[in-house]
């Protein structure tokens, strides 16, 4: 996966609360086998109601996503997270995040930022008050600099941010165990007949 360093982009603003994974992308776009392709699906049923923003050609480009607590809540398809990255977002900032989908979000590259509802506000304020406006997401420092050009810091796990700021999903991180697994299966103690005559 890319490397989360710094991004530096316009916001987004989503003003909801409790928003689940069936409103993040909907059911009947889960058929797809790939894992790309679904952005052009994300808030799908949303499209066209007053309170959804993010089509307005104001927020094209925007790479930070600010909403509501619970973001992510309901199943755990891992379908919303890759939306919201195939549509563009590099970040989330929210108050607060469904567990799964906060891990779903970190193992592809999109960072989940939790920040205080104040905070979180000031942002979709801002970004309402100003289309376009520009905030900066520094996963190195772990703070947010509103458009303001004020410096909020954020929490984040010591090894999530070492995976997000090099690069490794799942699968870096066991192929960077290669040598220790070559020892295992070398050594173990096979039972039973060998199969090896068969394959």
């Amino acid at each position: 996966m890319e490397p989360f360093g710094v991004v530096s982009a316009p916001i987004a603003p989503l003003d909801r609360a409790d928003v689940d994974t069936d409103q993040i992308i909907p059911k009947q776009f889960l058929k797809r086998v790939e894992r790309t392709g679904f952005g052009e699906f994300l808030f799908f049923d949303w499209r066209g109601e007053d309170f959804y923003e993010l089509d307005r050609p104001e927020y094209a480009g925007a790479e930070i996503l600010v909403t509501g607590r619970n973001f992510g809540c309901g199943s755990s398809r891992e379908h919303a997270p890759w939306a919201i990255q195939d549509f563009g977002f590099r970040a989330v900032v929210a108050p607060s995040f469904a567990d799964i989908f906060r891990t779903n979000c970190t193992k592809i590259g999109v960072l989940p930022v939790v920040l205080p509802e104040a905070e979180v506000q000031a942002l979709i304020r801002a970004a309402h008050e100003a289309p376009g406006a520009t905030a900066t997401v520094d996963l190195d420092r772990r703070v947010v600099v509103g458009p303001d050009g004020r410096e909020v810091p954020f929490a984040i796990e010591d090894d999530v941010r070492e995976r997000l700021l090099n690069g490794w999903d799942d699968i870096s991180l066991t192929e960077a165990q290669g040598e220790a697994i070559d020892r295992y299966e070398a050594e173990r103690e096979r039972e039973g007949p060998s199969t090896a005559a068969f394959l």
